[in-house]
């Protein structure tokens, strides 16, 4: 009866074991093929209105809270270049700086340079001189307000005033300028009203067009000048 209790047992537990192997490697096969098996996937995550929202207010921060900009670019200016003259046609270098005192308020300085040929008077044509070359220097500060500012669009106003040069007589072949009808060399007041539309590729750099009516004072009367400029805009510094 002593063998047999000891074999019984031994059979016991060696049942016992093998089975307790077998169960092991069934859940390891269990689990290697669960792992195995692809997971499901929702496709990718769509953003909701509210992050979308939160994402376009941090950028509209981002974008407008730069204490300085810096615009360089060229243009268009229709000038008038004597009293009794036809408006001609000038291209246009222009750079501008801005300083904001918050995120709409700016004191704004700029120069402009604009060159071109005058249409003289067509009595001198015997003098060779048909369509001299003039030049007007604009040196101007005064201040700019940004009324819209979303994402990718902004607009602003800038009104300015100061000082312009006009060189009438550098073309003209000796003649002076008001014998052909142009206005005479010198240092005028001038002023310019703009409007502004900035397209934002970053927050620190925009596309910026400016339509805008350039006021000038040579030879002592009023002259209504209209254009644009295009140009880039870079930000810098935080208010």
């Amino acid at each position: 009866m002593k063998v047999d209790l000891r074999k019984s047992v031994v059979r016991f537990f060696t049942l016992a074991v093998a089975t307790a192997l077998l169960a092991t490697g069934a859940r390891a096969q269990v689990s290697g093929q669960v792992n195995i098996k692809p997971r499901k996937t929702s496709g990718p995550r769509r953003e909701t209105n509210a992050t979308r929202q939160a994402r376009i207010a941090r950028t509209i921060q981002d974008t407008y809270s730069h204490r300085y900009e810096i615009y360089g670019g060229g243009g268009y200016l229709r000038f008038r270049s004597g009293e009794q003259l036809k408006k001609n046609n000038e291209v246009s270098w222009a750079t501008a700086g801005n300083y904001f005192l918050n995120p709409k308020l700016a004191i704004t300085a700029s120069a402009q340079g604009s060159f071109g040929n005058a249409k003289a008077f067509q009595q001198y044509n015997n003098y060779g001189v048909y369509n001299p070359q003039i030049n007007e220097y604009m040196f101007m500060g005064g201040a700019t307000y940004r009324f819209y500012a979303k994402e990718k669009l902004a607009i602003s106003a800038t009104g300015q005033a100061g000082l312009g040069w006009g060189i009438f007589s550098g073309g003209d072949k000796g003649l002076p300028s008001t014998v052909l009808g142009m206005w005479p060399d010198g240092f005028k007041p001038a002023f310019s009203a703009g409007v502004n539309f900035d397209y934002n590729f970053y927050p620190n750099l925009a596309f910026r067009v400016t339509p805008m009516w350039m006021g000038t004072t040579f030879g002592g009367n009023l002259q209504n000048n209209t254009g644009f400029n295009a140009g880039f805009v870079y930000r810098f510094k935080r208010q």
